[in-house]
C-alpha cells in the first residue's frame, strides 16, 4: 500500500518536474529567438571591381585546393553571396585606376546575377577613384553650375540603372557616392554646405527609385568607428532632408593605424547608434586588412559580421570584403584575402557559415609537479 502511494506520488512529482523542465526550456528557447536577429537576409558580400581587368589580363584564379577555377564561383564555395561594382562616368584604361565604365558594370552585373549573386551598384559620380582624400567632378562636368550638375547626376544615375534594368539586372542596393565624408562633386556637393550635399544626393535618389523603388539607396562615409563625425555628417544631412534608406561605411583598422581589437567595440556602437538615432539600416559596406596576417584578417571579419549581427531590429544587414580578389601581385593592393599563389587566403573562411574566432596559440595541456606546488621553502605559500 505504501509502496503504491510513494510510486503514485514519485511519478507525479517528476511528470510536473518534466512539464515545468520543457515549459523552462521553452520560454529558454523562445527568448533566444526573440534577442537573436535573423540573418537570413543578411548580406555577406565582395567589391570586385577589378576582376573585370583581371580576367582581361589572364590572372589566373585557384581555389583552396589549387584547382583553376572562375573568380565567383570561388568566392561563392566561401559564403558570399552579394557582388559590389563600382562605376566611373568616363574612366580611363589604366589597368588598377581605370575601366568600371557602364558597360563593364552592366557585364560583371549580368553574370554575377546569373549566378544567383545579389547586386550593389556603388556610384563615386567621378572618372576615378572618390574617397575621403578626394571627390573630383567627373571632366565632363566639370565647368557646370550647381543647376546643371543636379541634372548630370540624375541622368547619369538614371541612364546606368536604366541600362542595367534593359540587361535584366535590378541592383538590391545602390550607393549613391563613395565615401563621401567631405561631401561629394567638389567643391560644389562640400559637406560645408550640406543644403548641396542633400540636393545632390536626392537627384541621385530620386533617379534610383524612379527605375526601381524597392532598391534601397546607400549613403556611405569612411572610418566606422568615429561616432563623432558620423553623428556630425548625418545630422547635417537629415538637417536638410537628404533621402535615403541605408547608412554605409567603412571599417579599415589597417589605414587608422591599429588593430581591429582596439577599436572593434568603437564599431559595434556607432552601428547601435546610426540604426537607433536615424532608424536606418546600417551596413559595413567596406572592410580589408592585410593579406600576410590571413588569421587577423580573418578574426577582424568574424568580429565585424557580429557587430553588425547584433544591431538591433534587424537593422544591421550585411558586409563587404573590398578587392578580396585584387592579389597584391597584381595590383599592388595589400588588404586583399588573396595570395601569391593565387589563392584565397584564410581570411575568406570568416564568410563561410558557422565561422568562429580562430586562436593561433591554444592552450596546451601542462602537467603541474605536485612537489613544487607543496614546498614549504616557496615565496608563493
Amino acid at each position: 500500500m505504501f509502496k503504491n502511494r510513494f510510486k503514485s506520488v514519485l511519478s507525479k512529482v517528476l511528470c510536473s518536474t518534466l512539464v515545468l523542465g520543457i515549459i523552462s526550456n521553452f520560454h529558454a528557447i523562445m527568448k533566444v529567438q526573440a534577442e537573436t536577429p535573423s540573418t537570413s537576409t543578411f548580406a555577406k558580400g565582395a567589391d570586385v571591381g577589378w576582376l573585370s581587368q583581371m580576367e582581361a589580363t589572364n590572372y589566373i584564379f585557384k581555389d583552396k585546393d589549387g584547382n583553376v577555377k572562375d573568380c565567383l564561383s570561388i568566392l561563392k564555395d566561401y559564403g558570399i553571396d552579394s557582388i559590389r561594382l563600382r562605376t566611373w562616368v568616363n574612366p580611363s584604361d589604366s589597368k588598377t585606376d581605370g575601366h568600371c565604365s557602364t558597360s563593364e558594370v552592366i557585364a560583371m552585373a549580368v553574370k554575377a546575377k546569373a549566378m544567383g549573386f545579389r547586386i550593389m551598384i556603388d556610384f563615386h559620380y567621378s572618372d576615378t577613384w572618390a574617397d575621403p582624400g578626394k571627390q573630383v567632378k567627373p571632366l565632363a562636368w566639370k565647368d557646370h553650375d550647381f543647376d546643371v550638375l543636379k541634372t548630370d547626376v540624375y541622368d547619369y544615375t538614371l541612364g546606368v540603372m536604366n541600362a542595367l534594368k534593359i540587361a535584366g539586372v535590378t541592383p538590391e542596393w545602390v550607393q549613391v557616392g563613395n565615401e563621401t565624408n567631405p561631401g561629394m562633386m567638389l567643391p560644389d556637393g562640400s559637406i560645408k554646405d550640406y543644403s548641396k550635399l542633400a540636393q545632390l544626393i536626392n537627384r541621385g535618389y530620386d533617379a534610383v527609385k524612379a527605375i526601381s523603388n524597392n532598391t534601397k539607396v546607400i549613403i556611405h562615409i569612411a572610418d566606422g568607428y568615429d561616432n563623432v563625425n558620423f553623428r556630425k555628417y548625418f545630422d547635417g544631412l537629415k538637417a536638410n532632408n537628404a533621402k535615403y534608406d541605408v547608412i554605409g561605411m567603412s571599417y579599415y583598422p589597417y589605414w587608422a593605424g591599429t588593430d581591429y581589437t582596439s577599436n572593434i567595440d568603437a564599431l559595434g556602437n556607432n552601428l547601435n547608434d546610426m540604426a537607433a538615432r536615424y532608424g536606418k539600416e546600417v551596413m559595413v559596406v567596406e572592410v580589408g586588412g592585410l593579406d600576410t596576417e590571413p588569421i587577423n584578417t580573418y578574426n577582424m571579419l568574424v568580429a565585424v559580421q557580429a557587430k553588425v549581427k547584433a544591431v538591433p531590429d534587424n537593422k544591421g544587414t550585411g558586409v563587404f570584403y573590398w578587392e578580396p580578389e585584387g592579389a597584391k601581385s597584381w595590383s599592388g593592393y595589400a588588404l586583399s584575402a588573396w595570395g601569391s599563389d593565387g589563392k584565397p587566403t584564410k581570411a575568406m573562411e570568416a564568410f563561410i557559415p558557422g565561422a568562429i574566432e580562430y586562436n593561433p596559440f591554444p592552450v596546451k595541456q601542462v602537467t603541474i609537479d605536485k612537489a613544487s606546488t607543496t614546498n614549504k621553502n616557496s615565496k608563493f605559500c
